[in-house]
């Protein structure tokens, strides 16, 4: 059997990152009326993970500037509660596999977010027992 062209595999793995980049991003700036100026997605096994640099809201950065950081982290953190679904299709169509678990995080002093996917099936999580929201 003829081992399988390394350089197409890893074609394919970037155009899955890519996809994951572009979808986040552009689902960001639709929801927000702008978006991250830069994004990384990296996918290893049962784990996505996209760090997405710039996007803070002019009324976002007035809020920060204003030591009103923790207004905006929640305000963030509902939002992308909300747009969970629109998220996960994202990574679900990059992927061809169902997400089961999304966190997301922000890093005001530099201007970050961190969305990170699980996927099924996965070994992270033990059997059918783990609780669902």
């Amino acid at each position: 059997m003829t081992p399988p062209d390394v350089g197409s595999q890893s074609r394919a793995h970037g155009d899955v990152l890519t996809e994951i980049s572009d979808g986040l991003v552009a689902l960001l700036k639709e929801f927000y009326g702008r978006g991250p100026t830069q994004a990384k997605s990296y996918y290893q096994d049962d784990l996505v993970v996209c760090i997405l640099r710039g996007g803070f809201s002019r009324v976002e950065q007035t809020l920060l500037e204003g030591g009103r950081g923790a207004i905006v982290i929640q305000q963030r953190l509902e939002f992308q509660e909300l747009m969970r679904e629109r998220f996960e299709a994202v990574i679900t169509h990059a992927t061809g596999r169902e997400v089961i678990g999304f966190m997301s995080g922000n890093e005001q002093d530099q201007n970050m977010m961190c969305e990170v996917f699980i996927l099924a099936p996965t070994d992270l999580i033990a059997g059918d027992d783990s609780p669902r929201a």
